[in-house]
């Protein structure tokens, strides 16, 4: 099957993979610190106006690739209100009107619940994965319960579609496991669902309190609003995507997504710009040209031919998708091999 043929690529392909994902792979190693090891060090102002916080972040913003050198991360020392800690402050106001997903709920998330129906940061498991992409391994993957998605074939429902799947923990006691699990040999800490964003304000949290040095992994659909993107940069180091449909109608039909492909499409071009970088697609039955198709060419022209893709072919249905024909049944072998040779065809180098 050429999916097989796909996954075993020349070397050639595996350095070009290698140097998309340089900078990932340079923390992973402790060659040069975490992002968020160094906006932990940069000093920046604190304001009780939201408009002066959101103007001292777009100065930041600006300026932090100039910081961003390679340095020891145990010669960093933290300051007393930090890059990050202006990013904490933005988001302990937009929670009090959610923002944070483009759904734009406007719910205060300390009293209520939006959408994605999560109150509180609830994980539902945290492990070293071992069945993420090779150099991911082993990734020290924290799921959390919840989601602004209802993908009707979610193949992790059971925690996506419940807000209270787990345990809570406090952010200093989580950040003390996630230290003990890099010391223990995990290449990243991968922050996933469900999705991660209903509850990014624990995260950040969560992660000021990390002394380790280790690369973060944003893991999710990318259904994030403009000024919550802008918050990621200077603190994720490796997007890994999920890119579901190539029009809003399928994203309408399957997830209840209003707007999707605008939304997803900025975002991409978004998080393109400021970490590494990897696209997952995943091929669903009768919808090869509706989406599978314009999403890889819309890729192709837009972050280019080098972007690490990662076309999945496992799928099959799953929580209430037999109640949808298009998607009851399993993608044809015809159908998974069409969607290879277009990519092929288009002419990515750099597909797992």
């Amino acid at each position: 099957m050429i999916f097989l043929i796909t996954k075993n690529l020349d070397n050639q392909f595996s350095s070009g993979i290698e140097n998309k994902l340089q900078n990932y792979l340079q923390v992973a190693s402790n060659e040069k610190p975490s992002k968020i090891k160094m906006a932990s060090a940069i000093p920046a102002h604190y304001s009780n106006n939201i408009n002066d916080l959101w103007r001292e972040h777009q100065i930041i913003c600006y300026e932090f690739p100039q910081k961003y050198v390679k340095i020891s991360w145990k010669d960093i020392e933290k300051t007393d209100f930090s890059y990050i800690d202006l990013k904490i402050e933005i988001l302990n106001d937009i929670i009090k009107n959610c923002t944070l997903c483009e759904r734009k709920c406007h719910v205060n998330r300390i009293s209520e619940t939006g959408f994605c129906g999560v109150e509180k940061p609830f994980i539902a498991s945290e492990f070293l994965h071992m069945g993420e992409e090779h150099m991911l391994v082993p990734s020290h993957t924290i799921f959390f319960s919840g989601c602004n998605l209802t993908c009707v074939y979610c193949q992790n429902w059971d925690i996506s579609q419940s807000n209270n799947c787990g345990f809570l923990l406090e952010p200093e006691k989580l950040a003390k496991i996630i230290d003990l699990r890099r010391r223990q040999g995990s290449r990243n800490v991968n922050f996933v669902g469900g999705d991660p964003t209903p509850n990014l304000p624990y995260i950040i949290a969560t992660m000021k309190n990390s002394n380790e040095n280790i690369p973060l992994i944003w893991n999710s659909n990318l259904y994030l609003s403009e000024n919550v993107m802008k918050l990621l940069d200077g603190f994720v180091d490796l997007y890994i995507t999920d890119f579901k449909y190539g029009t809003n109608e399928c994203a309408e039909h399957l997830s209840r997504i209003p707007n999707y492909t605008e939304v997803v499409k900025r975002n991409h071009k978004m998080a393109y710009k400021s970490g590494d970088m990897i696209i997952r697609h995943l091929i669903l039955p009768n919808h090869v040209e509706c989406c599978s198709k314009p999403i890889l060419k819309w890729i192709f022209e837009n972050l280019g031919p080098d972007v690490v893709l990662n076309i999945l072919s496992q799928y099959h249905p799953t929580y209430k998708a037999s109640e949808y024909e298009d998607i009851a049944v399993l993608p044809t072998k015809n159908e998974i091999k069409e969607v290879f040779l277009y990519a092929e065809g288009l002419g990515f180098v750099n597909l797992i």
